[in-house]
């Protein structure tokens, strides 16, 4: 278990550990659904913009996919809510705890994904093609990085010690 390590032991009953579990995850969840809940306002405002017209339809495609995604983002983010309304006082929270993770990390994906897409429009806007698809893998890379190969290896090397 990722809580047992030798110097580092709780005192908790099953129960208190998943409301713990589920405490933390919706404190994941503020930080994440606030990112989302900005990026997709900033989305549909562009949309109504004079210059948004004058777009390529190429971006055109990518803002659509980008907005899906955000809203596919803001989906992910929010259902726990709705799982933890349907099972409120079944003594389910095993179970929510576990739905809860994977929701959030399919909604990191989409997240990930709605910050690149709105990062391509956004530079090839600006500075035009091929820059903006740099700037994009860069970052592409930075996300892979810092939100999927350090945490693994982070939690491996936990599981080792």
């Amino acid at each position: 278990m990722g809580d047992q390590h030798p110097n580092y032991t709780r005192n908790e009953s099953d129960a208190e550990r998943l409301d713990r579990n589920y405490n933390e995850q919706l404190q994941e969840l503020r930080v994440a659904e606030t990112g989302v809940q900005i990026l997709f306002a900033f989305l549909l405002g562009i949309s109504f913009q004079q210059r948004f017209a004058s777009i390529s339809d190429f971006l055109k495609t990518v803002y659509v996919i980008t907005l899906i995604f955000t809203a596919l983002a803001a989906v992910m983010f929010i259902a726990p809510v709705a799982m933890h309304r349907a099972i409120f006082r079944k003594n389910k929270k095993d179970e929510l705890v576990a739905y809860t993770a994977k929701l959030i990390a399919i909604g990191l994906v989409f997240l990930a994904l709605s910050m690149l897409g709105a990062l391509l429009l956004i530079l090839d806007f600006v500075v035009h093609s091929f820059a903006a698809w740099i700037g994009t893998a860069v970052l592409a890379v930075v996300f892979g990085v810092f939100w999927y190969l350090l945490p693994i290896g982070m939690g491996r090397r936990l599981n080792d010690s």
